[in-house]
């Protein structure tokens, strides 16, 4: 067990606190809702009846398409971009390992089998990391879309209006409000560690450099 937590130690706790920081979110959420329900001298809801709302799977959703948009261009821009001197960059001087073809390498121990099998399976798997971030990314954006038409829906029903359908709400500038304000935050963040690698460093972290590399080198 010991070995195990040593050698996934990163993903655990990482998705401890998405766990964590998810039931935060749903709980003061729901706060926040039934505060908004009884200003308006409406019923407010159970906590299951919340999760299950459209409120809740909007204000979800916004936030992970967000983040998934940012990873699946992150992983394709760093393929034919760089930036000289950042932890985050390959070298632009140099070939690096990531670049080698996979086509060209002798078959050893340990190699994927979409590798061994080559063909469109290989043409897939070269590809998958930025597929899945993509994916990813569609499946929240329209649940994102889902969850706001709900929301938007209740609101306007509450107010005498008409409810929407998802595309309906996907042409409002509401939905198009809250995708850009999250999806601007992500891309300064990434610009931020791309940037700052160049001149800071934490001392044994793969996302910086060594603490005594030159700010021109570049890659960790």
């Amino acid at each position: 067990m010991r070995k195990f937590w040593h050698d996934n130690g990163l993903s655990i706790v990482n998705f401890g606190l998405f766990a964590i920081f998810l039931v935060a979110t749903s709980l003061t959420g729901h706060r926040h809702y039934n505060d908004e329900q009884r200003e308006h001298g409406d019923e407010p809801l159970g906590y299951v009846e919340y999760v299950r709302s459209g409120n809740f799977l909007e204000a979800t959703m916004e936030n992970w398409e967000s983040e998934f948009l940012q990873m699946a261009f992150y992983v394709m821009l760093t393929t034919m971009l760089f930036q000289k001197g950042s932890a985050e960059s390959k070298d632009p001087d140099k070939r690096e390992k990531v670049d080698r073809d996979p086509r060209r390498v002798k078959p050893h121990e340990g190699m994927p089998w979409p590798v061994r099998r080559g063909g469109v399976a290989l043409r897939v798997y070269e590809h998958s990391l930025s597929i899945a971030m993509f994916l990813l990314f569609l499946v929240s954006f329209l649940l994102h879309a889902r969850g706001g038409a709900i929301d938007y829906s209740e609101d306007q029903l509450a107010h005498g209006g008409s409810p929407v359908s998802t595309a309906e709400y996907m042409s409002t500038s509401r939905f198009w409000f809250e995708s850009f304000q999250n999806w601007q935050s992500e891309f300064l963040a990434v610009f931020a560690i791309v940037f700052l690698s160049i001149f800071l460093r934490q001392r044994a972290s793969p996302e910086s450099k060594p603490v005594d590399a030159p700010h021109h080198e570049t890659g960790s």
